[in-house]
């Protein structure tokens, strides 16, 4: 399977667990809970996977920074957790970063 479908994927189910370890109310919700473990679990997996065919950096990188900017979208729109201007460049700035590493750079396998 091609690597970056198992990155996009991994990154997905991180946004789960994360989302999952918010309404987990301190693990103190069964469902929630186990969309943790279930979720941190497939992710871990994926980005091992993906490691397999991709250099650490890249990978680790991407994963990282869009689960930020995802997890700081669902705060926003699912939670209502405000973001201010600067943020939102920070945001970009992580976006920015992403698209250097893995489409300018020479770091990632093209």
């Amino acid at each position: 399977m091609n690597p970056y479908v198992l990155l996009a994927c991994a990154i997905f189910s991180e946004l789960v667990g994360t989302t999952s370890l918010k309404l987990s109310e301190g693990f103190s919700q069964p469902v929630p809970s186990l969309g943790v473990v279930i979720g941190y679990g497939l992710a871990f997996y994926l980005v091992s996977l993906t490691l397999e065919e991709l250099p650490i950096g890249v990978v680790y990188g991407t994963w990282a920074a869009l689960g930020i900017v995802g997890v700081a979208a669902i705060g926003t729109v699912v939670f209502n957790e405000p973001i201010d201007m600067i943020g939102a460049i920070g945001i970009l700035l992580i976006i920015g970063g992403v698209y250097c590493v893995t489409v300018l750079s020479e770091m990632s396998a093209h």
